[in-house]
């Protein structure tokens, strides 16, 4: 299901990411909370880019989005499952399902960076088919240290 950043089904999302991120990367719940919400909401709208939401029992459960990182290049951004429904293939979906849209905006290629501290993403883009990257591309903001890339056909 296709959602706006500030639509209330996103809200688990950025509150589990939240949770997910200072867990593993240090902070506090609250700050990094605040930092996920401090991208414009317009990078995760269409035509450029958008932000999906998968559900059960009208819960989300698994999400994430993309923005355009330039003129043929989308970028893959808050990625994350919820951990009670982890190990059940819903983050492969999402992902199939966010490559879809993204072709479908006329994209030719897909970027993403994650952290070293994530090896669940990294078999997860790893098994999709996506390249690793020897280091991140050149951007603006944040750029986390393990970098992915998938040419689509």
């Amino acid at each position: 299901m296709a959602v706006s950043q500030h639509d209330p089904l996103a809200e688990p999302l950025l509150a589990g990411l939240a949770v997910e991120y200072a867990t593993r990367y240090g902070g506090t719940v609250e700050r990094v909370g605040r930092w996920l919400r401090s991208y414009p909401a317009a990078e995760f709208a269409p035509p450029g880019g958008g932000l999906y939401l998968g559900l059960i029992d009208d819960r989300p459960v698994t999400g994430g989005a993309f923005r355009r990182f330039d003129a043929d290049t989308a970028e893959l951004k808050r990625i994350w499952t919820d951990a009670g429904h982890r190990r059940q293939g819903l983050a492969r979906v999402l992902l199939a399902h966010l490559e879809s849209e993204i072709g479908a905006r006329g994209y030719r290629r897909i970027y993403l960076t994650t952290g070293d501290r994530q090896p669940e993403a990294e078999a997860l883009y790893e098994s999709a088919g996506y390249t690793r990257l020897p280091e991140p591309l050149p951007a603006e903001g944040e750029v986390y240290p393990v970098a992915f890339e998938k040419v689509l056909r």
